[in-house]
């Protein structure tokens, strides 16, 4: 195995191929950092140019694409607020608090080193685990798979804020809207309004740029200035490897916890994600920092996702059963190089596989090198004024956005998503659990629907079952002694230390409207699934029976907590309301003068920029727009009323 591994290794060494590998670094970093493009657009767009190559010089361009990704997004999480990937999402929500407060540096040190370690944990566990992963993999049926999703979506909603109710809602709400479109189980599309757009569901990218990229734009706009107020130290890392040291067990727990998520196919990096992040802060004696700030949530989210999009590949090669979307273009590419993964590919084609291992692993230790050599010039970016930026940032995401379905049904479903999202954050909702219900609710249902059909309720008495059931039903009882107890305390206390009201913090008009269209939907859901195949409703309902009571309640409690402070978010409702216009006017005229309009009424009204400079930067944007459409071969929105792109 050791020669094999060398003779590997020398092949890879080859000038060529090491120039492919570069390459594709390259094309994924890139990629990494525009939020919404990510690494399958980044495996796509090298995907024609492999086929000029060798076979090992191919695959070498598209790992190293996908072996930076979720390296390089961290600098657009940190700096921006707008995750470069769904799986970026919690390092979006504690590194970006910590650029705001002037801590770039820090978090984006922690990313990275957090990330080359992902990587390397990632490679050598795929080194020593492909002849034993197969058997692992097989000895979870769909009961015990079905059950840790569900493990992965109520850590999701309890690590964030204190008012476990929202998050469970939020939760809910994130599986209701991944069930829109086509059912796995019958013949049904469901909540598609007679929208030939809504067929195919929503997309993952949309609904993550919505929920934290737009949302995160339009609160930055309205409050001026850069994005961060204090100078940034970013040629000094010391703070940034101290914090790595001092939490190098969290990293590797979170690494292993990827590797976990990235063997079982369709949990992906999002889920084992927000699983790591759930476990630093369950690990963490004072939780008060997360949400506002925390390292380890940095630390834990960085080393999972890097380990898992390496771990995709696992089941891709042991069973042709793709982990993730850039494994399920890996695998279409060594089909077209002749080679056919299988449990016997480890014997016919060791060479290959070591080749991967050691593509990954360089990609991860020169992928953090170069992340580190571009920070100090990028984080430049958080000194200037956020408007200026907002402008190529916001068309990024649409561009991001349109590859979905290249329809204006895309760029309506951003803003759409966004106005959630923007009342989510005011409402004291956390996004977090909304995204990981959509990510989950697809393997989640395929899962239920088989355990069902196979087992019947009888999978309720399974000791695997019990077993991942207890994960959550233990915190639970204690998160409910300890409420009883401090509830106790609260009435023999004076009135002035009676216990917080959960999500006091919040904007409670905004959580109020939110409850209640929350709990309108949720009726509104549950009387159409009445018109489903019975097998067709087994997934709805598992978000509508919580998710109604949920809302109602939130509701009811909202009314008597109601508050007139719409006042103090007037600013940000002006643009949201000028997001969604352009939406309507790209629909209505095309792409290009609502665009141009865009970027003229952010730098000219919110940058305050003078009109000259103004009108060279935003031809420089528009350009880019552009060149961005041609390189992704794809057309610009063409008006539905006056046919103009």
């Amino acid at each position: 195995m050791i020669d094999t591994a060398l003779v590997a290794l020398d092949s890879l060494f080859d000038p060529m191929r090491l120039a492919a590998l570069f390459a594709g670094m390259l094309v994924g970093g890139v990629f990494g950092m525009l939020p919404g493009l990510g690494g399958v657009a980044a495996v796509s767009i090298l995907l024609p140019f492999i086929y000029y190559l060798d076979d090992y010089s191919g695959l070498a361009m598209l790992l190293g694409a996908v072996s930076i990704v979720y390296t390089s997004d961290t600098i657009t999480s940190v700096l921006l607020g707008a995750p470069g990937s769904p799986a970026s999402a919690p390092t979006a929500i504690e590194g970006h608090a910590l650029a705001k407060q002037g801590q770039a540096a820090r978090a984006l040190g922690v990313g990275f080193l957090a990330s080359m370690v992902g990587g390397l944990v990632g490679s050598l566990v795929l080194f020593f685990a492909i002849p034993i992963a197969g058997p692992i993999v097989l000895m979870l049926s769909t009961p015990e798979l079905f059950m840790l999703a569900l493990v992965g979506l109520f850590f999701a909603s309890s690590m964030i804020g204190k008012d476990l109710a929202k998050g469970l809602a939020a939760a809910a709400l994130g599986v209701l809207l991944g069930v829109v479109g086509p059912a796995q189980a019958a013949a049904d599309f469901r909540f598609t309004f007679g929208q030939v757009y809504l067929l195919d569901g929503f997309s993952l990218t949309i609904v993550a740029l919505g929920l934290f990229g737009v949302a995160e734009v339009i609160s930055m706009l309205a409050a001026g200035g850069g994005i961060s107020h204090q100078r940034m130290e970013v040629s000094h890392w010391g703070a940034g490897f101290r914090d790595f040291w001092a939490n190098k067990w969290l990293v590797l727990r979170a690494s292993l916890i990827g590797v976990l998520g990235g063997f079982v196919p369709a949990v992906g990096a999002s889920a084992s994600t927000w699983v790591a992040y759930g476990h630093a802060i369950r690990s963490t004696k004072d939780k008060s920092k997360f949400g506002k700030g925390e390292i380890r949530g940095v630390a834990a989210s960085e080393g999972a996702n890097n380990a898992t999009v390496i771990s995709d590949l696992v089941p891709t090669l042991l069973f042709s059963v793709p982990g993730g979307p850039a494994a399920a273009i890996f695998l279409g590419a060594l089909f077209s190089f002749g080679y056919y993964p299988g449990p016997r590919m480890i014997t016919q084609n060791p060479d290959l596989m070591f080749l991967i291992v050691w593509s990954v692993a360089l990609s991860s230790i020169v992928g953090a090198a170069l992340c580190f050599a571009v920070t100090p010039m990028l984080a430049r970016l958080t000194r200037i004024p956020f408007a200026i930026i907002a402008a190529p940032l916001v068309l990024i995401m649409v561009i991001g956005a349109y590859q979905a379905t290249s329809t204006m049904g895309d760029i309506f479903m951003l803003f759409t998503l966004g106005a959630l999202g923007w009342l989510m954050k005011h409402g004291g909702w956390p996004r977090a659990p909304a995204l990981v219900g959509f990510v989950l609710s697809g393997p989640m249902e395929q899962y239920f629907w088989l355990t069902n059909q196979i087992h019947g309720w009888t999978w309720l008495t399974r000791p695997g079952v019990l077993v991942i059931a207890s994960i959550i039903v233990i915190p639970l009882l204690m998160q409910g002694w300890r409420w009883l107890r401090q509830r106790r305390v609260a009435e023999i206390a004076e009135p002035d230390d009676a216990a917080e009201v959960p999500g006091a913090d919040a904007n409670r008009s905004i959580a109020l409207v939110l409850a209640t269209v929350g709990a309108v939907m949720f009726a509104y859901a549950l009387w159409e699934t009445f018109t489903f195949n019975p097998a067709s409703r087994l997934m709805p309902l598992l978000a509508i029976v919580p998710g109604l009571p949920l809302t109602l309640w939130l509701a009811w409690r909202g009314v008597r907590e109601y508050r007139d402070d719409f006042a103090r978010d007037g600013g940000e409702l002006v643009i949201l309301a000028v997001l969604l216009a352009y939406a309507v006017a790209v629909w209505a005229v095309g792409l290009t003068v609502p665009t141009l309009a865009l970027i003229a009424w952010m730098l000219l009204v919110r940058a305050q920029m003078r009109v000259r400079s103004a009108a060279v930067y935003g031809a420089a944007v528009f350009a880019v727009v552009w060149l961005l459409f041609d390189i992704m071969r794809g057309d610009p929105p063409v008006g539905a009323l006056i046919p103009l792109s």
